[in-house]
């Protein structure tokens, strides 16, 4: 933006005291904290798309996974854990539960603490958070996407292609990521928080289904178990995630699938050859393993291998692990060596599965990479770089776990951003 862009600007700029750039989760939280906080300013958000609220409406399934009972940083990889705990502990789980109950959206709890609307429906969320918007005196401006933001003094100046401008004393960027590109994330938000003296994390998708080579895993598709994967580099370094996972004709989706695609491709990022293994009996041991197929030995010695492993995994899967194995399907238990009952054993532990991609942006949930944490005062998320600015959500450097963890963070650091520009306007 040139000085004279800025001059002309300034005199048709449409003046707030508060633009919020994304109507998300996080920009949508943030406003509504705003103006809460101080409900004599002038607040705004703005948003590229024509409907806002897109990822919010698609995500758990339609039915909106709102946060967990219980969230820490332990739950989220990227920047610092000091400062996601910082901005997690300003705005906790039970903090954003009693807000939703608060503007009419009562929740209840599902496996693993996951914490959904009572309707089932993620519509419930966005309207809630619409109403409470309006009612607090804020505003909503659809179908402006921000063309250019710059600096007129102390002021922002912010363009868009819908022919409008905004000079606002303070700004928060909450554009999202790259993640569900057909909800209206590009990745511009990047390029704003460029412009305004920020660095960037190079992103990649996070939880992503994972394609896998060949077509031997398309036989199984459909079928659903716990595993445990195991992703190993070329450092010598691994990680362990545990949980449900399930067969596709494409690879493997589920929680555990999901929540290990961001360390799939951070690793590849990095250039550390990332190889995954799979583990089918997460709870066991080799020990424990043998011990219970030398059990049922004894006692069922002309069982077919395949049909007392489907005691423990589902019946087609059973019977792909101990092909796999080299264990022909007619080979009864008695019949099986003890060289073959050990090779079987660390088949069920630790399969390699040729994990190729994942199915990339447009189907990952969240985006990894973005601005760094350090970048940002953790008590406000204001820039330490560009004073008045808020970054929140999903453009930051920070990426959750399966589980509802991701809209915690939108809501926690929408909180402390939003009371953060009201206190200093």
């Amino acid at each position: 933006m040139t000085e004279r862009d800025l001059e002309a600007g300034s005199r048709r700029a449409d003046p707030v005291d508060l633009l919020v750039i994304g109507a998300g989760a996080a920009g949508l939280a943030a406003t509504i904290f705003a103006a809460r906080c101080a409900p004599a300013l002038r607040v705004r958000c703005i948003d590229g798309a024509r409907r806002i609220g897109a990822k919010i409406l698609v995500s758990g399934g339609s039915r909106c996974n709102v946060t967990n009972r219980v969230v820490s940083d332990r739950d989220f990889w990227g920047g610092p854990s000091p400062i996601v705990r910082r901005v997690l502990r300003a705005f906790p789980a039970e903090k954003a539960a009693a807000f939703f109950e608060e503007i009419g959206v009562r929740l209840h709890e599902e496996d693993d603490g996951k914490l959904f609307p009572d309707s089932d429906r993620a519509r419930t969320v966005l309207d809630a958070l619409l109403a409470e918007l309006a009612e607090r005196g804020a505003t909503v401006g659809v179908g402006e996407r921000v063309t250019d933001v710059g600096r007129d003094g102390e002021a922002f100046v912010v363009t868009t292609d819908a022919s409008r401008c905004y000079r606002a004393r303070r700004v928060v960027l909450a554009t999202g990521g790259r993640s569900l590109p057909k909800t209206g994330s590009d990745g511009f938000g990047y390029e704003l928080a460029r412009r305004l003296g920020h660095g960037y994390v190079e992103t990649t998708p996070a939880l992503a289904p994972l394609m896998l080579a060949g077509t031997g895993h398309q036989a199984l598709a459909g079928v659903a178990h716990p595993a445990s994967l195991t992703i190993r580099t070329g450092d010598s370094a691994k990680r362990t995630l545990t949980g449900s996972m399930l067969w596709t004709h494409f690879g493997v989706s589920g929680p555990v699938a999901l929540n290990m695609s961001r360390h799939w491709h951070r690793a590849r990022l990095e250039g550390r050859s990332p190889v995954v293994t799979l583990n089918l009996c997460p709870e066991d041991t080799f020990e424990t393993v043998e011990a219970w197929l030398l059990d049922r030995q004894a006692r069922r010695p002309r069982a077919q291998v395949h049909t007392v492993l489907a005691e423990r995994l589902p019946a087609a899967v059973a019977e792909r692990w101990a092909r796999q194995a080299d264990v022909d399907r007619e080979t009864t238990l008695a019949h099986l060596s003890r060289e073959d009952r050990r090779r079987l054993v660390q088949t069920l532990l630790d399969t390699v599965l040729d994990v190729v991609d994942s199915r990339g942006y447009t189907y990952a949930e969240v985006t990894a990479g973005g601005v760094p944490l350090e970048e940002i005062d953790p008590a406000t998320l204001e820039s330490r770089l560009c004073p008045g600015l808020h970054l929140v959500g999903e453009i930051l450097d920070v990426d959750g776990r399966l589980g509802g963890f991701n809209f915690q963070w939108a809501w926690s650091s929408g909180w402390v951003a939003g009371h953060a520009a009201a206190g200093a306007l």
